[in-house]
């Protein structure tokens, strides 16, 4: 029997194997080639897009600006994570030595240093030069005639910086007072070297001396005296300021104290006699508003022997010292006690306006150093002169400010030099230009 022909319906409908197949397959082929597709494509972000030229075009508007930065950020700390070896072990070897201290500097230093550690000494021990300091005060006031005034001076730096300006101090000082007696307590003009700098004074009949100071001796009954002992002991410290500094400050109380006298710094030119001076310290500032004294200063004190001020002021360094701050134990511990004391009655002082020794501040002292190079400079210059002249007993030259300023001749203080000198060298003075 035939077979009879297939229908055209089922002819349709059934597919043959392969076909099918391959129907089934084609999402998995799909997913396979998208996976492959992202990792060629991060494949080429990462290694081969670094590797590319960068485009010159400007990126479009500020949208990019922060992923740019993003971006470069991540390639930065990609690129230094891939790249940077291991931070290296510490060094084994010792670091190279710091710059080397100018030779100048160091040689300060070690000069300063030496002469703390001399200074030291005259307040720890006496010594051969301390013991004769009283016999040496008693021969230089028990003269043939007695000395119209009693001055002193102290200098406890190197002998070397004791120069032609301090001798021109000395030169003023007996100019208006040809009869004093002046005593400097110095360990280091008490020398040969010393002596070759007063010769000039002594041969010509001029009565000065130096002596290294006895502090023991000095200090011996005063309220100093307990402080000296903790010091001998070691339980004070001498501080930054330079010892001799702050030593000075206590010496010039003591010397004042036990003989009676005037103290003056060796930076004042005297301009005229001090005799109708007596019991007075200097205002260094006064309030403008009342115009009373704001700030003493101890470069020039006159006041008699034993005076309870001076008493006062040297109980003050002993129970408040301190050997680090620039002026607490001078002109801020003259000031302190007399404005605690100035009204106590019975303590007879008088307190000279600044005129009198500090007619210049210390920030304007250079102007009085220069020679006037205008006519309406001169004029300045011949009235601040007869100003000085006519108001002040002595000018400090703050030294410390114009140590190294030259004195031209024809300024201020070349005027009132010239005025006050007592052998007139004219080496003083310079040129100006």
């Amino acid at each position: 029997m035939a077979t009879p022909p297939a229908s055209p319906t089922m002819a349709t409908t059934r597919k043959p194997l392969p076909l099918l197949l391959l129907s089934l397959s084609l999402p998995v082929l799909f997913l396979i080639f998208s996976l492959v597709f992202l990792l060629s494509h991060t494949t080429f972000s990462l290694l081969i897009c670094p590797l590319l030229p960068k485009s010159t075009s400007r990126p479009n508007a500020t949208s990019t600006s922060v992923a740019s930065v993003d971006v470069s950020m991540d390639k930065t700390l990609q690129a230094f994570n891939a790249s940077s070896p291991p931070p290296p072990p510490p060094p084994t070897t010792p670091l190279p030595p710091l710059p080397a201290i100018p030779a100048a500097v160091k040689s300060s230093r070690k000069a300063s240093t030496k002469r703390n550690k001399s200074l030291l000494k005259l307040l720890l021990r006496q010594t051969p030069q301390t013991r004769r300091f009283e016999a040496r005060a008693a021969e230089l006031f028990a003269g043939p005639t007695p000395c119209t005034d009693r001055f002193f001076m102290t200098w406890l730096s190197p002998l070397a910086q004791f120069g032609r300006r301090e001798l021109l101090v000395l030169e003023s000082l007996f100019r208006w007072h040809r009869g004093a007696c002046l005593f400097v307590a110095s360990d280091t003009m008490d020398s040969a070297g010393g002596n070759d700098r007063l010769r000039p004074f002594l041969e010509r009949g001029f009565r000065v001396a130096a002596a290294s100071p006895d502090f023991a001796y000095l200090l011996n009954g005063t309220p100093a005296e307990a402080w000296l002992g903790v010091v001998q002991r070691g339980g004070v410290s001498p501080g930054s300021v330079p010892l001799g500094q702050n030593l000075s400050n206590l010496l010039r109380l003591a010397l004042l104290y036990r003989y009676g006298g005037i103290y003056l710094d060796a930076d004042v030119v005297v301009l005229k006699p001090f005799s109708d001076l007596r019991n007075a310290i200097g205002a260094q500032a006064v309030d403008e508003a009342t115009g009373d004294w704001r700030r003493l200063n101890n470069a020039v004190m006159i006041f008699d022997r034993g005076h309870p001020l001076l008493r006062e002021f040297i109980a003050e360094f002993a129970a408040t010292f301190d050997g680090s701050k620039w002026g607490h134990n001078g002109p801020y511990l003259v000031s302190r006690v007399a404005a605690r004391l100035r009204r106590r009655p019975g303590l007879d002082v008088t307190v000279l306006p600044p005129r009198a020794f500090y007619p210049v501040d210390w920030n304007k002292i250079g102007g009085l150093f220069i020679a006037p190079k205008e006519r309406k400079d001169e004029r300045w210059v011949k009235a601040k002169v007869e100003n000085i002249k006519g108001e002040s007993f002595g000018i400090h030259l703050w030294n410390r400010e114009s140590r190294r300023l030259k004195i031209e001749e024809g300024s201020v203080i070349g005027r009132l030099v010239s005025g006050s000198c007592l052998f007139c060298n004219s080496s003083m003075f310079v040129k100006p230009k």
